[in-house]
Formats: structure tokens, sequence, C-alpha cells
């Protein structure tokens, strides 16, 4: 069977336009999580990117006046990847774009896009996309709730397993609107102030606005000293409530006992566990018990929901990026906002940013409806 590899990566969040200057900010303990004001003046607590900085790049390569705010950034992204990776789009490429809620905001009456009634459609986002690169093949649209971005990496592996591409482009992406801030506040799930997964004093979650985008190759970019292979992933949905994780982490815990059968490797051989960790409740306490099921109590393991927020359909995405970072480095991030544990099992949760050999880690995501998604991904050293 191929082997898959993620050959080079890009982000745009709130704490830089790029991949390296991201992890700069994590190794620093930067967040980008600040205080805002809703339309109804209401305080909270968001990570969101800055906009004018968007619309000054893009300037660079197109009309900014022509695509909403999360068109432009995915651009923006997937074309940093084409130009590093030198790219040619071929009809074995594929596009997936993963996202929850795409280009909702063009629902509200102050959008310059209102009027395009169809903008908000998941499938016109890809045709935007789609029309503006020149991909031969229609994108594929992936929303399947928060684990949308890390589920999209497992899907093109099989895709390109399958010998249907040699490469797939695959972009995640989601931003902070008021229908997202009015759903998540009547699950009263918002928390007054930053996020503190795995916390005793969490008290919900941050929301926050990323993109996200990888490269997913059939072969090594021998020029490229930074490659992963994906060794593994799967996803189970529990069915265990429309908005409410499973009491016994079943769906995690067979998308990760899955994941770990497909890589061929035991749970003691994962070094680092990126975990979903939104610092809900439900959430937090619900990985500890999948997580102890697992006998991976003694594994290291964090949250970046405290630097960025939960950016929805980019997070696994954006958090599988920067777990690559941390093994590139050697590095293990702290848990921004851990203080106390707070879930009945004793996961290892990172509270202090170390140096570490480090060779696989899992990227781990749960959602809305039961899903959950693990992929597990191993570095390869090229020189």
């Amino acid at each position: 069977m191929r082997e898959v590899f993620i050959t080079n990566h890009h982000v745009i969040t709130s704490l830089g336009f790029d991949s390296a200057s991201n992890f700069k900010n994590l190794l620093e303990g930067k967040s980008g999580i600040k205080k805002y004001k809703r339309e109804n003046d209401a305080v909270y607590y968001s990570a969101q990117v800055d906009k004018s900085k968007v619309d000054k790049e893009f300037s660079k390569i197109g009309d900014k006046v022509k695509y909403t705010v999360l068109e432009k950034m995915m651009i923006l992204s997937i074309n940093h990847i084409l130009k590093e990776s030198s790219l040619k789009i071929t009809n074995k490429t594929g596009l997936i774009i993963a996202s929850t809620k795409g280009n909702i905001d063009a629902l509200s009456s102050k959008s310059e896009f209102y009027n395009e009634k169809n903008r908000a459609y998941l499938p016109q986002l890809g045709k935007q996309i789609q029309d503006f690169f020149n991909f031969e093949n229609e994108p594929i649209i992936l929303s399947n709730a928060c684990v949308s971005g890390v589920l999209a990496l497992a899907v093109a592996k099989r895709f390109i397993q399958s010998n249907l591409y040699d490469n797939m482009i695959v972009v995640g992406g989601d931003l902070v609107s008021e229908f997202i801030l009015s759903g998540f506040t009547s699950f009263q799930a918002i928390s007054d102030k930053p996020c503190k997964p795995f916390s005793k004093n969490r008290s919900g979650i941050t929301l926050g606005e990323a993109v996200a985008s990888v490269l997913v190759n059939s072969v090594k970019d021998s020029a490229n000293k930074n490659v992963f292979q994906i060794i593994g992933g799967a996803s189970c949905n529990d069915a265990n409530h429309i908005s409410g994780p499973s009491r016994t982490g079943e769906g995690l815990f067979l998308s990760v006992k899955s994941a770990l059968r497909e890589a061929n490797i035991e749970a003691n051989e994962i070094d680092y566990i990126s975990a979903h960790g939104t610092a809900t409740n439900y959430n937090d306490e619900m990985e500890s018990v999948a997580f102890s099921r697992l006998k991976m109590l003694d594994i290291p393991l964090n949250s970046l929901k405290g630097y960025y927020g939960h950016t929805l359909g980019a997070s696994g995405l954006l958090e599988t990026i920067m777990g690559m970072e941390s093994l590139n480095h050697n590095t293990l991030i702290a848990s921004k906002g851990y203080d106390e544990l707070g879930v009945t099992h004793p996961i290892k949760v990172i509270n202090k940013t170390i140096q570490k050999p480090l060779n696989i880690f899992v990227k781990t995501a749960s959602g809305f409806g039961g899903c959950n998604t693990a992929v597990i991904f191993k570095k390869i050293k090229n020189y």
C-alpha cells in the first residue's frame, strides 16, 4: 500500500501568518485570545485574525472585494503551499476543504455578500477556491463538526492510497461570527474568561478563528527536511447525543484503538497526544476516560485551545501542524491555562514547555453528533 506524507504546511491565525511564527509564539507562551464586544455590546473572549492584514496580503494576488474573508484566508494559505512546494496542479491533484460553517456570515444583513444568497453554501466556497487556482477536480467538502480538519487528513490518506490522487491540498478554516457566538451562547458553553483546558477551574470554551493547509503527498519531498508520514487514522461515531460527548469515551476510544492498529504500533510508542481539550466540563472529562481506557495516562498531553481558542473546523488541522512543529523541535508545548487537574483520570497534562526527543504523535478530535477522529503521525528525517 502506498505510503502517505505531509510535505508542506501553512497557517493563518491570531498568532501569525505562517507556521514558523505561530510556533515561535507558542514557545514564548503567547496567546492570541483577547477581549471583544458582540453586536449587543456583550463582552466575550476570542482569538481573531487581523482582517486588515488579510486584505493587505490578498491584494498582492487578487481582487479583495470579490472574495469573503474566509475565502481570502484559504486562498492565501493554499497559495503559500503551492509556491513553497512548486506543485503543478494536474488531474491527479485533489482539493479537500474542511469547515464547520464556511461563509455562514454571508447570511448577515451586514455582510457585503448578503445579496448573493448562494455564497453561504459550502459548495460555493469550494467553487471559489477551485476557480482561483484552476483545480481540475471538483473540491471535496468535508463538514463534520469539530473533527473536520483532522478527519480531512485521514480522508486524503485514503484517497491517495486508493490511487485516485497522487497529492491533495487540504485546507480547513472557520471564522467567529455572530451566528457561531449565538449558537454556543445558547448552550451556555462560552467561558467568561480565556479557556483553561483540563483545569479544575475551567468554565467553558473560547472561540477562535484560523485557516490551516497542508500538502498531502504520495512521495517524500527530498528537498524538504520536515516531512511527516501519516501512519494511521480512524473515525468512529458513538451517536451518544447531538451535542454531548459519550460518558464512556467510546467513540474516541475506538478511534484511537483503530488508528493504532492501522499504524501497527502500541499505545506506549506514542510520544505525545495533541488532545481536543475544549475546556468544557463534559469534553475534557470524556477525553480523560478514553485515554485511561487506552492505557495512555503516562503520555504527555496538551490542548492548544488556550492559545488559539476553539477554531472549529480548522482546529484539528491547525493543531496537527503545530504538533508537527513540536516534533521537529523536540519540544512539548505547555497547555496554556492549565493549573490544577480537573478531570477524574490522571492524564499527564504538560504544564511547562520542555525539550524531549519526539518521534510519533497522535492528534485527536471530538465533535457534535458523537463524531471522533484520531490520526497518527511519524517524523521522517531527510538528509
